[in-house]
């Protein structure tokens, strides 16, 4: 499943989930109670907690697909007496196909095949493989069946359309499919039948109903259905109308009164009408020619491209010309795919296979084939008269369409560099064909079909590079072998020429050439043999461009990620968004860029090296783009950290943190690698500013080794540009991705090595931020009295530097040091002042950390409204954040100031689904808070009276995997299972 709000894809989630929705969106606005959802979603394995599971799914999907901000009642699934509703207004593609399957019956019935095949092809176009796969439940298992029939009867009205329009070999071909091999169905049965005769083969027809007869005699012991028998017996009678419905085909020829117009139509020349054009050329169109075959050689296994040759080869319409183009990057092998599919249609087309190679790419501009040249050509070929050739273009045109209007021509145009050079070369001889290729995505043509040739997966490249290079020499170093052909990209070119440096140098083994070609800068060069060199093939497309895409292909070279989107090359270039995204696109349909998804885009590893190369030989320019770039994603780091910092100099490119989030989300793994290679391009000061204020970005998401790995980076950095308070900042942030992960002493370790850092640092505020991670060191440690005395420290130097997300974090680590020493009114003045700076610091992670604290001072002083209110303040927040963790902390303390039972339960059973969906692997903290809730559920229980749930809680918190490695709250937790006990006797 998958869902979109306001143009944007949503995450709906795992399958569960994924499962509960679909239950909702097609029951089409109408209240599902809560039993028809756990009935239809757990079936008979309902959850342990019974329908009161469901709001946290409900929540996630509001979470997932509410517009920012919506309250309750403008929620997309609204709560109802007993269940939920979907909103009505919510459009879904199951739908569409109900609309589509009744159009295609009404149209078939009223004899308007065209337009029933049309909607009958739209409505097959939805499904994408199976309905709702993979999603759990009786319900989903349902729908998913009754989709599957609506497919399956969209199909057979489909093929009935192709019977009745006379293209009855399409109807074989699909039915050919291994879905269609049941040799009882008989309506299956019935359509190919049909097809067989209207294709002329009557035998063929005649024997399918005979097998099938015998099988239901001998397996069954059933004869054919009466439909069945009467279908046969037209068959045997030569009953045209009884056995194509109405088609106007009989024995696979249209009936001159009944061929529709072709979809490329041929057009008379503005200058001269078909009946003026010289008379020669009739005559020569006349004379008896042989069939040309002007097709290359076929040299060689195609390894891997099946799909895409069946695309190239699928059977096309018998009353117009067929046009497929293939595009994709150089030396992709684009020729090679061309070749073998004209091979294969070549028996197709009995007046005659051509080929041109229009050598865009291969030729300086100015000689490039003209289109009169090649139509001159074309014509000479088909054995018109030099003398009856025009000279005029527009004549030259008309001719040729003329000449091959009773032709059924296969025409393959190699290395085409725009739609109109193929436009004016279109044969108009009804079942023709044309294959085109071009490294440029040519989106002016009217194509039927279009392949972008993309590199060969890792299989189909090994598998190459064992064909050229012998299968024994392979197997001696297949580890070796894998490594050349994940250098060479996946591009045929490349692993050819491998294969040929590899077979003319038998001393060298396949090791020997990957150690070669493991350095960038040696990649390249390695790639040549003879007169065929990557290189050059990359270079030829890159002469294509203009000087400005040409800058913008060699900048992305240094993009700082393999993969990016407009952002990148727009700070690079110094322009507009949108301008970018223009340039990209233009680079896309160039083949000199991928695109792995909507707004992605990344350079083939090799075109990258080529890319960098350029733009190496021009440092100044590449230099100032890649700072550029890197102080992008050091603004995006800081609007996304806690601390609130200025985001850098110069225009803000994002218009609030969340943005910014989502813009390194998307950057994926590759993230963890932008520090690294600041530092390998000597921008040592950005690489360290850059650990640093991603460090934020990877706490929140649980990602610790990458950030360890980010940060360790920025340390080295820092020390190299000799940076003290870059030092400072850098061995701080690692202490507190230690503290994060329950890691103290290592934690202390870093905050020591800060204050030496500091030492030689004139920043007073940086060199305070050591203090305050000690200062946590000895919270944690039991060391209450030392924190006071170093807050009264550090607390002026941090005002005076205006510091506030510091000066809030040194109240509150007072304000928790006299708590914890039971100085309560105290804590809530430093608990209150700790607000008040979170709150100029505005950042919504501190500000709900501050209320937390203040609301435990709250509760302990027993004013319960006060802590309610501020938690409640809290939760609003944390929703809006999405931090789980703080989240569930937030909600397991309302729970705890809750005024009655039901309150206090719905805030624990909501505190532990957030709990459930945080990873065990990457969140240190999650067995402590799944034992804290469960505590203070197991309270909310005693303190009701209901002392039985309350053991069960208490019981459940100490069988918590790991609960061992939390001593004190293990102590508590046996406390108050033993007063329950206590009590209950």
């Amino acid at each position: 499943m998958q869902a979109w709000r306001g143009g944007r894809e949503a995450a709906v989630g795992p399958g569960r989930r994924q499962a509960v929705l679909a239950a909702l969106v097609l029951r089409c606005g109408r209240l599902v109670s809560h039993e028809q959802l756990i009935d239809g979603v757990w079936g008979d394995r309902p959850p342990p907690t019974g329908r009161r599971v469901l709001p946290s799914y409900v929540y996630a999907l509001r979470q997932a697909l509410d517009v920012l901000g919506a309250g309750q009642d403008e929620s997309v699934i609204l709560s109802g007496s007993g269940g939920y509703r979907f909103a009505a207004s919510v459009r879904l593609d199951t739908a569409q196909l109900s609309e589509l399957s009744v159009a295609t019956g009404r149209l078939l019935d009223a004899g308007d095949v065209s337009g029933a095949l049309a909607a009958a092809e739209e409505g097959l176009r939805l499904f994408r493989g199976e309905p709702l796969a993979g999603l759990p439940g009786p319900y989903a298992f349902g729908e998913r069946q009754r989709l599957l029939i609506e497919r399956r009867s969209l199909q057979q009205q489909r093929l009935e359309c192709l019977l009745r329009l006379g293209r009855g070999s399409e109807v074989l071909a699909d039915l050919a499919s291994p879905d269609a091999t049941d040799p009882l169905d008989e309506p299956v049965l019935a359509l190919r039948i049909r097809a067989l005769y209207g294709t002329g083969r009557q035998g063929e027809a005649l024997a399918q109903y005979e097998g099938l007869r015998r099988r239901l005699r001998e397996e069954l012991g059933a004869v054919p259905s009466a439909a069945l028998r009467d279908l046969h017996a037209a068959v045997l009678r030569h009953d045209d109308a009884a056995v194509l419905g109405g088609s106007a085909t009989v024995g696979g020829s249209v009936r001159p009164d009944a061929a529709p117009a072709p979809r490329h139509p041929v057009a008379a020349s503005p200058a001269r009408s078909r009946a003026s054009l010289p008379p020669a050329s009739a005559s020569a169109r006349a004379r008896p020619r042989r069939a040309v075959n002007e097709l290359p050689g076929n040299a060689g296994k195609l390894i891997g491209r099946v799909a895409e040759v069946a695309a190239l080869t699928a059977p096309g319409p018998r009353d117009a010309v067929t046009v497929a183009t293939v595009d994709g990057p150089a030396g992709v092998g684009k020729t090679t795919l061309l070749v073998h599919a004209a091979w294969t249609l070549r028996p197709q087309h009995p007046d005659g296979a051509l080929f041109l190679d229009l050598l865009t790419h291969h030729s300086p501009a100015d000689d490039r084939p003209l289109t009169q040249r090649v139509l001159r050509r074309l014509l000479r070929t088909l054995g018109t008269a030099d003398a009856d050739v025009p000279e005029d273009r527009d004549d030259l045109i008309a001719a040729w369409r003329d000449a091959t209007s009773g032709l059924r021509l296969l025409l393959v145009l190699d290395d085409v560099g725009s739609a109109a050079q193929v436009r004016p070369l279109l044969p108009a001889g009804p079942g023709s064909r044309v294959l085109v290729a071009g490294r440029r995505r040519l989106t002016g043509l009217d194509a039927d079909r279009c392949v972008s040739l993309e590199p060969l997966a890792a299989t189909d490249s090994i598998g190459l590079l064992r064909r050229l290079i012998g299968e024994a020499r392979a197997d001696a170093d297949p580890e070796a072998v894998t490594d050349l052909a994940r250098l060479c990209g996946g591009l045929p070119l490349a692993l050819r020429i491998v294969g040929a440096r590899l077979q003319h140098r038998p001393a060298w083994s396949p090791a020997h050439l990957a150690a070669r070609m493991a350095r960038d800068e040696r990649r390249l060069s390695e790639l040549n043999a003879g007169d065929r060199s990557v290189e050059a093939a990359f270079h030829m497309s890159y002469e294509q461009l203009s000087e400005a895409r040409q800058q913008a292909f060699r900048l992305l070279g240094h993009a700082p990620t393999p993969e990016f989107d407009a952002w990148t090359p727009a700070v690079m270039l110094g322009v507009g968004v949108g301008e970018a995204e223009i340039v990209l696109e233009e680079l896309y349909d160039a083949s000199l860029v991928l695109q792995p998804g909507p707004g992605r885009y990344r350079l083939h590893d090799l075109v990258r090296v080529h890319a960098r190369k350029l733009a190496d030989a021009r440092p100044e320019e590449t230099a100032r783009a890649r700072r550029q770039a890197l102080e992008l994603y050091v603004q995006a780091g800081r609007l996304t950290s806690d601390d609130g910092r200025a985001s850098g100099e110069g225009p803000q490119r994002f218009d609030s943190g969340r943005a910014a989030a989502r813009w390194l989300n998307d950057a994926g793994a590759d993230l963890a690698e932008v520090p690294r290679y600041a530092a390998a391009h000597g921008e040592d000061v950005l690489a360290a500013q850059l650990g640093v204020a991603l460090r934020d970005h990877f706490l929140h998401q649980d990602r610790y080794d990458e950030g360890r790995m980010a940060l360790t980076t920025a340390l080295r950095a820092a020390e190299r540009s000799g940076d003290p308070a870059l030092q400072v900042l850098s061995a701080v942030s690692l202490g507190v991705l230690d503290y994060q992960q329950g890691r103290v002493v290592q934690g202390g370790h870093w905050f020591r090595q800060g204050l030496k850092f500091a030492r030689e640092s004139d920043d007073a505020a940086v060199s305070a931020l050591p203090l305050l991670g000690l200062a946590i060191q000895g919270l944690l440690q039991r060391r209450y009295d030392t924190v006071p005395v170093t807050m009264d420290e550090v607390l002026p130097v941090l005002e005076r530097a205006n510091d506030q997300w510091a000066v809030s974090l040194a109240w509150t680590l007072r304000s928790m040091s006299r708590f914890l020493q039971g100085e309560t009114c105290a804590a809530l003045a430093d608990a209150r002042a700790a607000l008040t700076a979170a709150e100029h610091n505005d950042r919504p992670g501190p500000i709900s950390q501050r209320l937390v604290t203040l609301a435990d001072v709250h509760t302990a002083l027993g004013e319960r409204a006060e802590a309610q209110a501020v938690l409640l303040r809290s939760e609003a927040l944390l929703r809006e954040t999405g931090d789980r963790l703080q989240l569930a902390l937030t909600l397991t303390r309302l729970g705890s100031v809750a005024e009655d039972l039901a309150e206090a339960e719905r805030c624990h059973r909501q505190a532990l689904a957030l709990h459930a969906g945080i990873s065990p692997h990457s969140e240190p903290h999650r067995t402590k808070l799944e034992m804290e809730i469960r505590h203070r559920l197991g309270q909310a229980y005693a303190a009701a009276g209901a002392r039985a749930r309350a053991r069960y809680e208490y019981r459940a918190a100490l069988a918590v995997v790991r609960a061992a490695e939390h001593p004190e709250l293990q102590a508590t937790l046996r406390a108050s299972l033993a007063k329950a006990e206590t009590d209950a006797e």
